[in-house]
């Protein structure tokens, strides 16, 4: 009962909110905000790598050919999300199953804990309705 409570208490919120969703949902939740996070980071790179790199890019921004210059930061983008997506998609699914496996073992304790107190009530019960006499025997 102790070891049910701190995984309530601590794991067990955890494992609860993730138990809420379907493991689609949630594994397409945790993917579409790696793609956020992941062309927000991207962005700074890029933007880093242009303001360190400024005075070279503004040198040579009218011999350089522009379109392939944003071919090759697409294509970048697209395969670091693609990555970062499917590595994100296993690790949710990992996650979710995880989770899920957890919370079955606690609902079974708690269904094993619950028909123990009604045991008991029903014990309780039954030496209430027995009389005095007989139960000193």
């Amino acid at each position: 009962m102790t070891r049910m409570a701190s995984y309530e208490k601590e794991e067990g919120k955890r494992n609860m909110r993730i138990g809420t969703y379907f493991r689609g949902d949630y594994i397409a939740k945790e993917v579409m905000k790696s793609i956020v996070y992941g062309t927000i980071a991207y962005g700074i790179m890029v933007g880093m790598y242009l303001a360190y790199d400024f005075e070279v890019l503004m040198e040579e921004v009218y011999s350089m050919d522009l379109l392939t210059f944003g071919k090759v930061i697409l294509e970048r983008y697209l395969i670091l999300i693609a990555v970062y997506s499917v590595i994100t998609y296993i690790v949710y699914a990992l996650r979710h199953r995880a989770a899920r496996r957890k919370l079955r073992i606690y609902y079974n304790n708690l269904r094993r804990l619950s028909s123990m107190y009604k045991k008991e009530e029903s014990d309780a019960a039954d030496a209430e309705s027995v009389p005095k006499k007989e139960r000193t025997k």
